[in-house]
């Protein structure tokens, strides 16, 4: 009796923990309906976190997911570009040494390299050209680098900021590791090198300038939507995929060089000064500024800046690109006793003119393969040089209206890109292979 309840009592757990496991493995097929609706009921009742009893998530199951979305928010809200800051002269004095700090090599304008709030910086002086609103200055100044802020683009360098002395504005940029284009196709010390050996290498700069001058006009938050300064000098590219980044956006916006215009294509009148007035009369000059041989004729005649006159700039930057050549060239005449000025779009045209549409193909390519940059060695598809070369020419017509928007130059670009890359595959030579001298 006793052994048989000592039996029956021993067995007892053992009995409830296989009904427990059964009920939990084959509660939906052989449990009895009580059965299931109870353990139903405590399946709806489980949190969705508690997959296993061991896992320390069943007790706060959204604790993570909130976690994890404050983070992301956090993490992105730290990956965006802070505004443009509105520095102080006396902080652009200390940073730069007042000014005594040695200036950047090949700068057309005064720019020093300096360390700004633990930044790496460039700080460039312009003249202020006029004044940039009725009110206070530094509001306007204010106002003006708002708007700027909102512009973002891969191949602009970055506003940090600008400052406002007496007659002068200074801007304020990202420090942009590389060498300029200028430098990369003409190197005084080694005429023969440039960095730029490929033809792959240069398309994808043009195409990088192309796209930045195309966000500049069409997309950014310029007041003018102009750059007014496009040229060899103000193209940084950096190593080592020779991205491009074009520098001093937003420059002629603060410097006052270019006004709001009425309307998209409208003309901006240029700036008086009134210490350019000509002796012995009272009559004002304009002043005009700029690197000969990227101005347009508009500008040269009137001083009449517009997003024509940018384009007009870019077409000679991408000639240069393609030819490895100045804008001009001058050259002294001995028996004349004067200088002969060689200008790289009147070469451009005689390459392939539209005197020599129904020239021969060879004969056509031939004078292509002669104008191109020698230092690419004949190694690039003459076809795709020939489009570019025509699109840079459309770029500098001598009427302004003849041009095309930079929103058409980039397309043409992007699909000569394309082209270059798959010849480039094509003419690579390959490197999957192995060759073994071994005997047999």
């Amino acid at each position: 009796m006793c052994k048989s309840q000592s039996a029956t009592k021993a067995s007892q757990p053992n009995s409830r923990h296989r009904s427990k496991t059964s009920s939990a493995s084959t509660a939906p097929s052989s449990s009895g309906a009580a059965a299931s609706s109870s353990s139903s009921s405590r399946a709806r009742r489980q949190p969705p976190a508690s997959i296993s009893s061991g896992s320390s998530l069943s007790s706060k199951p959204y604790t993570s997911s909130s976690s994890s979305s404050a983070l992301s928010l956090a993490s992105l809200r730290s990956s965006l570009p802070e505004a443009p800051a509105l520095y102080s002269f006396p902080e652009l004095c200390a940073a730069t040494n007042n000014f005594l700090a040695k200036r950047l090599p090949g700068a057309s304008s005064s720019a020093w390299r300096c360390t700004l709030r633990g930044r790496d910086a460039v700080v460039i002086q312009r003249p202020l050209r006029r004044r940039l609103g009725s009110g206070h200055p530094d509001a306007a100044l204010r106002a003006r680098l708002a708007a700027l802020g909102r512009s973002h683009h891969s191949s602009l360098a970055r506003l940090l900021g600008a400052s406002l002395a007496d007659d002068h504005v200074y801007l304020v940029y990202e420090f942009v590791p590389g060498a300029s284009l200028a430098d990369c196709l003409h190197n005084p010390r080694n005429p023969r090198f440039t960095p730029l050996a490929t033809w792959a290498s240069r398309v994808q700069v043009a195409a990088d300038v192309a796209h930045g001058l195309e966000y500049i006009h069409q997309h950014s938050s310029a007041a003018a939507g102009v750059h007014n300064r496009v040229k060899s000098s103000a193209v940084i590219v950096t190593e080592p995929d020779f991205r491009a980044k074009i520098c001093h956006f937003g420059a002629a916006d603060l410097a006052g060089e270019v006004p709001d215009p009425a309307a998209e294509d409208a003309e901006i009148t240029p700036v008086l000064s009134p210490s350019s007035t000509r002796k012995g009369s009272s009559e004002r000059q304009r002043k005009i500024e700029g690197t000969t041989g990227y101005m347009a004729p508009e500008v040269l005649a009137q001083g009449a800046v517009s997003r024509r006159s940018d384009v007009f700039a870019f077409g000679v930057t991408l000639l240069e690109m393609i030819s490895g050549e100045e804008p001009l060239k001058y050259r002294y005449d001995k028996e004349r006793k004067a200088f002969d000025v060689f200008s790289l779009i009147e070469t451009a045209r005689e390459a392939i003119g539209v005197a020599s549409e129904g020239d021969e193909e060879e004969e056509r390519w031939g004078r292509v393969r002669r104008w191109v940059d020698r230092r690419l060695r004949d190694s690039f598809p003459v076809e795709a040089a020939e489009k570019l070369i025509r699109v840079a020419l459309r770029c500098v017509e001598t009427e302004a209206a003849a041009r095309p928007d930079m929103t058409w130059v980039a397309g043409k670009i992007s699909k000569a890109y394309l082209v270059s890359k798959v010849w480039a595959e094509k003419v690579r030579i390959p490197t999957d292979f192995s060759v073994s001298t071994a005997p047999r």
